[in-house]
């Protein structure tokens, strides 16, 4: 069996990028990750150690926001890198700026998250905090990497210019089962701006997007409104919902979630930030 650590070390010999981006962390004797088991943070943890930094803490904060599939993808990944994220639970709705689910809700939730993290760090004496932004990422609407930025995170996969479509293909050769993940936003993206972020509703929107996984929908998203469930999956997805089936156990999950009306979205998905 193939280390993976080896097929790091190889990598860097072949990859510019790549070896780059281990010098670029390697300067550390310590840092700490923003862990949230996607395929950025997934890649930038792997790297980190294959740099052969000292001390490493991946901390994962577990909110109401994160799915127990998240969960168990972190504890996965972990067991694969041989290292235990720290998994910090919080309670991210006791924060009325986040509940209010204003145009500035990613700012003040990732200024909440962030700054456990950042606590997480303090405690063990840490003081370089890093979190996974790619090149992609500055050319969206992301209020929360301006958060990040005001903790003093880092963003090292910036700075060594990694993409997204980069940082799959260097995952895919470290054997990261995130190399192909989709693209990945938090419960809260499912309820439209200006409506209250309840635990009921995020309950609702977990069940039923399970149901979709379950079904084998690569990129699926349920938008909350109210008691009506609005369907995105990916434009190659939507003739699925013509068999008699799959509509039908679709229907009758959603409804076991709390729904009371389920419609698909013929547009197809929509990246959260154009709600």
């Amino acid at each position: 069996m193939v280390n993976w650590r080896d097929l790091g070390k190889s990598l860097s010999a072949k990859d510019k990028k790549f070896s780059h981006l281990l010098d670029v962390l390697k300067h550390d004797s310590g840092l700490a990750i923003a862990f949230s088991g996607g395929a950025d943070s997934a890649f930038l943890l792997a790297a980190a150690l294959i740099a052969g930094v000292k001390s490493i803490l991946p901390v994962t904060i577990v909110s109401d926001f994160f799915t127990a599939g998240e969960k168990e993808r972190v504890i996965r990944l972990g067991q694969y890198l041989g290292i235990a994220p720290i998994l910090v639970p919080v309670n991210i709705l006791d924060d009325a700026r986040v509940t209010r689910n204003t145009d500035r809700r990613c700012y003040y939730c990732k200024l909440f998250l962030f700054s456990r993290v950042m606590e997480e760090a303090k405690k063990r004496g840490i003081r370089t905090l890093l979190h996974g932004v790619n090149l992609d990422d500055l050319q969206e609407f992301r209020p929360g990497i301006d958060a990040a930025r005001e903790l003093g995170f880092k963003t090292p996969l910036v700075e060594a210019g990694f993409s997204k479509e980069k940082i799959r293909a260097c995952s895919k050769i470290l054997g990261l089962e995130t190399w192909d993940l989709p693209a990945q936003s938090c419960l809260a993206t499912r309820i439209p701006q200006g409506d209250i972020i309840t635990k009921e509703k995020l309950l609702r929107v977990e069940q039923a997007e399970n149901c979709l996984h379950e079904l084998d929908f690569a990129q699926a998203r349920v938008r909350c409104h109210g008691d009506l469930a609005r369907i995105e999956v990916g434009p190659d997805e939507l003739h699925r919902f013509w068999e008699p089936d799959v509509r039908q156990e679709i229907v009758e999950a959603f409804k076991r979630a709390g729904f009371y009306s389920v419609c698909l979205d013929l547009e197809g998905y929509t990246p959260a930030a154009s709600i």
